[in-house]
């Protein structure tokens, strides 16, 4: 084997080895990344629901539990929860991957109401009163599945409707009925705001990144082996190269060729220069012998 393809068979196998071990680490790093970005973009799709719950509250139920309508058959855009849900829906339509439940213990709603994982969520948060958002992964018949929970705690305004059914706004129990969304305390906890998407999602953008990530590294690779071989092609592989084809003809008898430049301190350069000195050395001991 060449010299030129030793050394490009090193180059291979080192810079092999280490893109193996930055791929691998890179691989992981992307998936945290990719997994942090989804929860942050749930995160923010949790503030506007909250957003929507406040304005819902602030503006929206005051000018519509004094018309006629709603005192006859209830107006549910009264309702944060509805009102956020509804409006989550139509975001929905741009982020299909995502999803929103407002789910609750004992809600009016029956859409509304927590599934088994839901309530187990929800009563983490009624267990532990100080925290304030659970991060956390479960097994759907589709997969995997990334979820993102808040807790829903009753204020005093929702008192005026799920405080009891006697005090409830009449259309609102004609409505739901007496049964459900009823007996809530001051401040506590209810239910949880719960956004949830497919954990293939973050695994997907991550394969992206990835396949992106090692495709540029593939090039600089190239680039820059075809950049070292041609490298060591003039400042090693050549100059020794010549030295061998010098000493070949040395051992023929041919001690005309001529000697090899000598520039620099490195070895290649030491070398020629005692290749040299060896060579005059050899000439002037064969003429030092056909004088005798």
């Amino acid at each position: 084997m060449k010299l030129l393809a030793k050394f490009t068979l090193v180059f291979v196998l080192v810079f092999g080895a280490g893109g193996a071990v930055a791929a691998y680490l890179s691989y992981r790093f992307l998936q945290d990344d990719a997994r942090d970005q989804v929860l942050q973009q749930a995160r923010l799709m949790m503030e506007t629901m909250l957003s929507a719950r406040n304005y819902t509250t602030q503006q929206i139920k005051p000018l519509l539990v004094t018309q006629q309508e709603h005192q006859r058959s209830f107006l549910p855009q009264t309702v944060p929860a509805y009102a956020a849900t509804e409006s989550f829906n139509y975001l929905r339509k741009k982020y299909p991957d995502y999803a929103y439940k407002e789910a609750t213990l004992n809600p009016t709603n029956p859409r509304d109401r927590a599934a088994d994982w839901e309530a187990d969520v929800i009563n983490t948060f009624r267990n532990n009163p100080d925290q304030r958002e659970l991060v956390g992964q479960r097994n759907t018949p589709s997969g995997e599945s990334l979820f993102l929970a808040q807790p829903i705690r009753s204020p005093q305004p929702c008192l005026d409707c799920h405080d009891s059914a006697q005090s409830a706004p009449e259309a609102m129990v004609r409505r739901y009925g007496a049964a459900n969304g009823f007996g809530w305390k001051l401040n506590e906890t209810v239910g949880a705001q719960i956004v949830s998407v497919p954990f293939s999602v973050p695994v997907a953008m991550a394969d992206r990144a990835f396949k992106n990530l090692m495709t540029s590294l593939g090039i600089i690779f190239l680039v820059s082996l075809v950049l070292l071989d041609l490298l060591l092609l003039f400042t090693i592989v050549r100059p020794v190269a010549r030295l061998s084809t010098m000493a070949d003809q040395a051992s023929l008898g041919n001690l005309e060729v001529p000697e090899l430049p000598v520039s620099g301190k490195d070895e290649i350069s030491v070398l020629a220069g005692s290749f040299n000195r060896m060579r005059r050395s050899l000439v002037s001991a064969l003429k030092m012998l056909e004088g005798h």
